[in-house]
């Protein structure tokens, strides 16, 4: 086999086309580097009798990124208690105030709601992510979209200003 360095130069640009049709956008450069150690592990592993190194390599580094992408997703959720009002760790004060204000409308919303707000509107979560990471359909989270806009819109119209 030919040297990791010029597997490197070969397979740059699959990881970064990787990074770009998973639509990653944060975080670019880490994402590049997760890419790059599981294509040095796919250098290690690959077996020529399994195939070709190119398809093995693509479904290692998608498969590790997506990996990195969901343990990201879980430590956000294990890591923030946003009901209780809580913000990430190192938050300011205009953090927690904004978070409290948000919760303070969601009050009177359905715990499903909560979370359609919590995810989209805190961590910019679109639907159909919202819906993985809970396990449901896209239009399951539509209607909880539906009902806490509702919601929210009527405390809001309802709210006495002095």
């Amino acid at each position: 086999m030919e040297p990791f360095e010029l597997v490197h130069e070969q397979y740059s640009q699959m990881i970064h086309k990787i990074i770009h049709t998973l639509r990653i956008y944060k975080n670019h450069h880490d994402y590049y580097q997760t890419g790059l150690i599981a294509l040095w592990e796919a250098y290690m592993k690959f077996e020529p009798s399994k195939g070709t190194f190119t398809s093995f390599a693509y479904s290692y580094i998608r498969g590790r990124i997506l990996s990195e992408l969901k343990r990201e997703v879980q430590v956000e959720e294990r890591g923030v208690a946003l009901e209780e009002g809580a913000t990430e760790a190192g938050g300011d004060d205009l953090d927690t105030l904004s978070v409290e204000i948000l919760l303070s409308y969601c009050e009177n919303l359905t715990a499903n709601q909560k979370k359609w707000v919590i995810a989209h509107s805190l961590h910019m979560l679109s639907i159909s992510e919202i819906a993985d990471m809970e396990g449901v359909s896209p239009e399951a989270v539509k209607k909880w979209r539906k009902g806490a806009k509702e919601r929210i819109r009527q405390a809001i119209l309802n709210q006495t200003f002095v």
